[in-house]
């Protein structure tokens, strides 16, 4: 009897896998996945609030459980000035949330044995054979500091981790030429071979595998991948992710005839404030003007908000998506397994596996999300969560820098969409 209950548990278990969703589909009743309707609008009714006070020109939503959308919509206004209604279509500069679609393009490459993760980085580039690591050094200005040689070398674990003493920036050091990389989007004539090996000059701030360092890691990786696969890193991305994913509309730089669905980029410095236009014109045109050459692992990507959940249900889906396999069932697993040992993601409490932040039992930052669940953002206020045991993605999209209020409308959002989540 026992061994009868046990197979209809695993032919169970597998049809359910085999029936997880392979596109998104509108749901006829947000109750049929689980999901309260009237507590769904009271997302509405925070969201369009902000917009008629004028604390953001618009924003955009995507809420699907088990590929049924249940919550997909937009508000404001995409350009200031602009008498038109936002549109759930619109394309947003998403940034750092360009890492997980890199992280998932190197990925597929370590499945096709082109490397592993515990090998050191510098045997493909070999830029990072001699890392130096800053001694003594005062953790708000470096400027005094005294270079050691690194007890380790970098591995591909250590940059998906963020574990391999790579900031962004080191006050003290960036304002020398020699250690000095270009910003995270560029409409210059930069290549990305350039701005790593930039990188790689410069010293870590802890030996790697020492703790958690948020910085130009995945920029790294995006490199690695250019390398491994012999092609640029956009035409690889476009190749083995986007394109098997359905993500028509997500690029390192817009085609001409989508230029006009990208949204302006606004700033709120101080809390109440009317966002103005973002003061860095780069920021606000790199995705359209320019050399168009330099494409970051870490950062510069934009797309649609519908598109990018494709990725994320990727994830939920452990690898499948679209009728295509991108990775294998354990490969997920281990993206969304602890790899930072006992450190935390800054003050979060929060764990990081391979591309991932994933939120502990004690977090501080994922409110009310299941333990375990995944997530991370952009620099301009673009956020996603990944939750693959309730089989459920969440993102809201707005494109504003700084923003003052963003980070209360992002932890409203994930505590009402959970709220409405009724099993």
């Amino acid at each position: 009897m026992k061994n009868l209950l046990f197979l209809l548990a695993f032919l169970t278990s597998n049809f359910l896998a085999g029936q997880r969703a392979q596109n998104f589909t509108p749901t006829k009743s947000p109750a049929n996945v689980g999901f309260s309707a009237e507590r769904l609008a009271r997302i509405d009714t925070m969201l369009q609030g902000y917009v008629n006070r004028g604390v953001v020109p618009s924003i955009v939503t995507f809420v699907a459980r088990r590929g049924q959308i249940v919550h997909h919509k937009a508000f404001g206004t995409p350009r200031l000035g602009d008498k038109t209604a936002a549109r759930t279509d619109d394309i947003y500069r998403i940034m750092s949330q360009t890492k997980l679609i890199t992280t998932v393009g190197l990925l597929i490459l370590l499945e096709e044995g082109k490397f592993h993760l515990d090998q050191n980085i510098s045997d493909f580039l070999p830029a990072f054979k001699k890392m130096q690591v800053l001694g003594n050094p005062d953790e708000k200005d470096f400027s005094k500091f005294t270079l050691r040689p690194a007890a380790r070398g970098i591995t591909f674990r250590h940059l998906l981790s963020h574990t391999a003493g790579i900031p962004y920036n080191i006050n003290g050091v960036d304002e020398r030429p020699e250690f000095a990389v270009p910003m995270l989007a560029s409409i210059g004539n930069e290549k990305l071979e350039d701005v790593v090996n930039k990188i790689a000059a410069r010293p870590l701030i802890s030996e790697p595998g020492e703790k958690y360092v948020y910085g130009w890691n995945t920029d790294i990786v995006g490199r690695l991948i250019e390398v491994l696969s012999g092609q640029p890193l956009d035409v690889f991305i476009q190749n083995r992710v986007c394109q098997p994913l359905g993500m028509t509309d997500t690029y390192y730089y817009l085609p001409k005839e989508k230029t006009s669905r990208l949204v302006g980029l606004w700033s709120q410095d101080n809390r109440g404030e009317k966002p103005h236009e973002h003061a860095n014109e780069i920021y606000r045109k790199y995705p359209t003007d320019g050399g168009r050459s330099l494409f970051y692992g870490g950062s510069g990507m934009s797309g649609t908000i519908s598109d990018y959940a494709r990725i994320c249900q990727l994830i939920v889906n452990k690898g499948e998506f679209n009728g295509h396999r991108l990775l294998a069932p354990a490969t997920v697993n281990l993206m969304l397994t602890n790899q930072i040992g006992d450190n935390f993601v800054w003050d979060r409490h929060d764990k990081f596996g391979l591309g991932l932040q994933i939120f502990s039992p004690e977090t501080k930052y994922g409110d009310n999300a299941t333990p375990g669940a995944a997530m991370w953002g952009g620099y301009f206020a673009t956020e996603y969560t990944i939750d693959v045991e309730k089989e459920l993605v969440l993102l809201v999209y707005t494109n504003v820098q700084p923003f003052a209020q963003g980070g209360e409308i992002g932890h409203k959002f994930r505590t009402m969409v959970y709220a409405a989540l009724m099993e």
